[in-house]
């Protein structure tokens, strides 16, 4: 098969929102009508019914909540979808900024009742910032909520969308019937009392057919017309083109938990998303149907299966062929690299595979060799831009509790750093080593994986900083020397030796500038190619 027949079938796509809006479960259900698994397990309520299938590391099944980024891909109608499901949870937020990198397009999921919550507002606004499409899936209809009209002003005021919906709720909660789908004029009710079931598609040509009012009752068919006609008037039709250029945001309403709305939700994003894009390099601009193969590393990680200390890491195919058993060039430091098992995801399964093309993501084995952001090439030296690490907000110094077991705590902090995980600072007075986060949580995650995947204990030691930054200054200059001589108590190496000046306030940032003009504070490591990520 051609390599452009075969960009054209591949869907590349990420799911967002705030903890607990369904995004996990509305993953499961979009697996289920790919036919990837055969039954969905909801994350609910932090108990577990039957793990769901993205949901890997144990303590995710704990907390019930998604705390790694997975990689999922089905064939539908002919296409070949990959999902990148992030973790809602802000704790995690870096690593979900690092995958929109890796994603063509989002479906941005919004919980009915609760309407657009803050970490949703801050991962649309890192779509919005790159232009990525954006559908919105409007979900839990099955329970009390907003009212349609009010959440789709709510959705374009607090996160700046301009919307255009493609499917309407007939009722809510305990008088929801189901829903009419503008996209392709039918309407879907529920069946059951227990409402678990879908009926089958009853399709009308005309809205004004009186028979609708017999199938959902006079009052609601009274309505529905008349929210119709106001959707006509208010928002404007759906323009492909607009939606493409991120200028646009058709929105579907549904619940996943009850399978309602998804299809329809998938049928027009097939139809509608966009194939695997352009990118960005330090160079040019690479395009997928170029004939040799380029990709990068969005994410690492670690011991993906307990049983074998193996590290994956995770490359987004950008253009030509990625084939099995051929060399590449891993452009950071000129290796030259062979993979004889790469991954490919189905559902919750990995299979090793031939290959793969632009849009895919393959998981490639890795030893120690790729970091964050790494690109990979057939023999061309050119550097992806932009997969940045952001200042953390948390700082604690890590003490080794078992002296003992300082080798498998090093390795173990490496590693875990190398996946994105958290920041390692170490300071340069004292070598002393200071874990940075993004969210409070992931402490936890690390002391959990470093005795459950490492067999080494940890502790820590608060320590005020507010924030790191990375120094951009000529070293040999006076006025640095000056710097660095004033703040060497506060200076350290990140893990790429980038010289960082931890400050303790906003007010200490601010003198430093006023003093120290021409040293140069940035709150994010890739400063040189930072696409606009200073306003985050």
């Amino acid at each position: 098969m051609s390599l452009q027949k075969e960009i054209n079938k591949r869907k590349t796509f990420g799911i967002i929102s705030h903890p607990d809006a369904g995004k996990t479960t509305l993953t499961e259900k979009l697996l289920l009508f790919g036919g990837a698994i055969q039954e969905a397990g909801a994350v609910k309520s932090n108990k577990i019914k039957k793990g769901a299938t993205s949901d890997f590391m144990e303590i995710e099944r704990q907390r019930g909540i998604s705390v790694a980024t997975s990689v999922l891909a089905f064939e539908y109608k002919n296409y070949k979808i990959n999902i990148l499901d992030t973790p809602g949870h802000k704790d995690f937020a870096e690593d979900t900024y690092r995958t929109l990198t890796a994603v063509d397009s989002v479906i941005v999921v919004i919980d009915v009742a609760k309407g657009v919550e803050e970490q949703t507002e801050k991962l649309v606004q890192v779509c919005r910032m790159r232009n990525i499409p954006m559908l919105v899936f409007i979900n839990k209809l099955d329970r009390e909520g907003k009212d349609a009209f009010d959440l789709l002003d709510e959705v374009e005021q607090k996160l700046g969308l301009r919307t255009c919906p493609l499917s309407l709720p007939i009722g809510m909660g305990e008088s929801f019937q189901g829903i009419y789908n503008i996209w392709e004029n039918n309407i879907q009710l529920f069946l059951e009392e227990k409402k678990q079931r879908v009926s089958e598609t009853i399709k009308f040509d005309n809205i004004n057919d009186e028979s609708i009012d017999e199938v959902i009752g006079k009052k609601a068919a009274e309505t529905l017309r008349e929210e119709l006609e106001l959707i006509q008037e208010v928002y404007p039709p759906f323009n492909r083109e607009e939606y493409l250029s991120g200028e646009l945001q058709p929105v579907f309403f549904g619940s996943a938990l009850n399978n309602f709305g998804v299809r329809e939700l998938l049928d027009a994003f097939i139809e509608i998303a966009p194939k695997p894009q352009p990118k960005n390099s330090d160079i040019r601009l690479v395009k997928p149907e170029e004939n040799d193969f380029t990709g990068f590393v969005f994410k690492i990680h670690a011991n993906m299966d307990p049983k074998h200390r193996d590290r994956l890491a995770f490359v987004k195919i950008v253009s030509g062929t990625f084939k099995r058993n051929e060399n590449y060039l891993l452009v950071r430091d000129g290796k030259k690299l062979k993979f004889s098992s790469p991954n490919a995801f189905f559902a919750d399964k990995k299979e090793i595979v031939e290959e793969s093309f632009p849009g895919d993501i393959v998981g490639l084995h890795d030893t120690g060799n790729f970091r964050i952001g790494d690109t990979l090439t057939a023999g061309e030296k050119i550097n992806f831009k932009g997969i940045p690490n952001f200042s953390p907000e948390h700082f604690r110094y890590i003490n080794n509790s078992d002296p003992l077991k300082a080798k498998q705590l090093n390795k173990g902090i490496d590693q875990l750093m190398d996946e994105g995980v958290a920041q390692l600072f170490t300071m340069e007075m004292n070598n002393r080593k200071i874990i940075g986060t993004v969210g409070a949580l992931q402490y936890e995650v690390i002391q959990y994986r470093l005795e459950h995947e490492y067999g080494a204990k940890c502790s820590y030691e608060p320590l005020s900083i507010h924030k790191a930054c990375w120094i951009e200054a000529d070293e040999k200059s006076e006025e640095f020397k000056e710097f660095a001589r004033l703040k060497q108590r506060f200076l350290a190496r990140d893990k790429f030796n980038q010289l960082v000046f931890l400050a303790d306030s906003s007010f200490t940032i601010h003198m430093t500038q006023e003093k120290f003009p021409n040293v140069k504070l940035h709150f994010i490591s890739e400063f040189r190619n930072a696409d606009n990520f200073e306003k985050i």
